[in-house]
């Protein structure tokens, strides 16, 4: 049964036979039979059918939430016995905002000195993303800004409080100095995240505060190309100080702090199940000590 429930909602999150088979490693003839023999043990019908994949009925939406909820069961079931058996063991699945990939080793590392037999997948994802995918168990975990949206119905530990630097290059003028404030940026030609990245709307908010219109001249939503437009000399950029530590490994660029603003506080969340997995609490622990 659990089987055939992970194969429905692999196929109601993909939307897509061909992608759903893929994704569980499975023929599309098998994933087809699976959820014909599900659709007949429960006695309804799951999915509209046709020549395609065209949305799930009534019924199946229902299932859908059921069915997440009893794979997530089952999984923490198993888990436990394996835990139980022998050492801890298990796969991680972590969604990351990208401002928080530098810090994640700082969790991952005290976590597999202790627990080496779990391994770790790591995607960076946008805040939006991430709570999706915890809802949904696509990921086990996320790491993202601790606002009201991702605290609401979900368990939150806060890590770390971020703060700012404009980074520059290293022949800029204010390379030098020990601090800059927020509102001295608004005559600077700013490369920024695009605006649908929470950071971007945390900088903005800064900006604004201080009497600056936000009016950056170039967008993007990889800091790399942020990064190659600081190093031309002609554009700088606000990154979080986490961030400016790896980025100024290079003698290219400089990062001076950026006094006053309001910090984000960035925290780890799950999805509120009792039991977690081992492997999950075991998380959720080292960043309790972590943040503690």
């Amino acid at each position: 049964m659990i089987d055939r429930l992970e194969m429905f909602v692999a196929l109601a999150q993909e939307r897509h036979f061909g992608r759903a088979a893929e994704r569980i490693g499975v023929t599309q003839p098998t994933l087809s039979s699976a959820l014909k023999a599900l659709e007949e043990s429960l006695g309804v019908q799951l999915v509209h059918r046709g020549s395609r994949f065209q949305g799930l009925t009534v019924e199946g939406e229902r299932a859908y939430v059921r069915a997440l909820s009893l794979i997530a069961d089952a999984r923490a079931l198993r888990d436990e016995m394996r835990a139980a058996r022998d050492v801890l063991t298990g796969d991680l699945r972590l969604g990351v905002v990208p401002t928080a990939l530098p810090m994640v080793a700082d969790l991952v590392a005290p976590f597999f000195d202790r627990h080496p037999g779990v391994r770790f997948q790591i995607m960076s994802r946008t805040s939006a993303e991430i709570l999706d995918q915890v809802d949904d168990n696509l990921i086990d975990a996320g790491i993202t800004y601790l606002d009201a949206a991702a605290t609401a119905r979900r368990e939150a530990v806060p890590l770390f409080a971020e703060s700012y630097c404009l980074l520059v290059a290293a022949g800029d003028e204010r390379a030098a100095r020990e601090s800059i404030g927020w509102a001295e940026l608004g005559d600077l030609p700013l490369c920024l995240l695009t605006r649908d990245m929470q950071n971007r709307r945390i900088v903005d908010r800064n900006l604004s505060e201080a009497g600056v219109a936000p009016m950056p001249m170039v967008e993007s939503n990889s800091y790399m190309a942020l990064l190659g437009h600081v190093l031309t000399g002609r554009w700088a950029s606000v990154v979080p100080n986490k961030l400016a530590e790896i980025l100024t490994a290079t003698a290219a660029v400089a990062a001076v702090p950026i006094e006053g603003g309001n910090a984000a506080t960035v925290g780890l969340i799950v999805a509120p199940r009792d039991p977690h997995t081992p492997a999950l609490a075991a998380l959720i622990a080292q960043a309790r000590a972590m943040a503690g």
